[in-house]
């Protein structure tokens, strides 16, 4: 099991009473763990505003987050600023829950429109900011360019071999 770096936790106990709206914002050291997981140059803002409801035996996030990511460009080796944000719902459903649904024998069929299985939880809480990081790591470029980078293909070597390396590695006077 892997430690996540920024945890921010609501148990289902919490949601006897209703609804409940969490505004997180991810600190420092948290945001720097965060951009090092997801190899970002920068992560200068992680904040999220998540509104939980309860569902089942269980839970439905309504989520909006936003950030302010730096990334280097793939082409130009340049810093590349962007402001992801994003929006997800998610449901969960605690370890054990009747309401959970079976592990599929066979082929599967999937539908793009249906939506995703509820996540089971392994305890009673839900770490929100997981979610967020999650959806962060979706979002992110993986292959950042600026806009205007043109890649030029480098001239092809003339010889490819292991030898034509061995031979500029000799001196001048004995390559004959």
């Amino acid at each position: 099991m892997t430690q996540e770096p920024w945890s921010e936790t609501l148990g289902l106990h919490e949601l006897a009473h209703g609804p409940v709206r969490r505004l997180l914002v991810a600190p420092e050291a948290a945001r720097k763990a965060i951009a090092r997981q997801l190899q970002l140059d920068d992560l200068g803002v992680l904040e999220a505003e998540i509104d939980i409801s309860p569902w089942l035996d269980g839970a439905e996030l309504r989520g909006r987050w936003h950030a302010a990511v730096l990334q280097t460009c793939g082409v130009t080796l340049e810093p590349l600023p962007s402001e992801p944000e994003g929006t997800f719902v998610v449901r969960v459903l605690p370890a054990g829950s009747p309401n959970a649904p079976e592990e599929p024998t066979g082929e599967i069929a999937v539908d793009l429109e249906d939506q995703d299985p509820p996540d089971l939880l392994e305890g009673q809480s839900i770490d929100l900011a997981a979610y967020v990081v999650e959806h962060l790591g979706l979002e992110i470029d993986p292959f950042p360019r600026r806009a205007d980078a043109v890649f030029v293909q480098p001239d092809e070597p003339g010889e490819l071999s292991p030898f034509a390396v061995l031979r500029q590695l000799k001196p001048r006077d004995e390559q004959g």
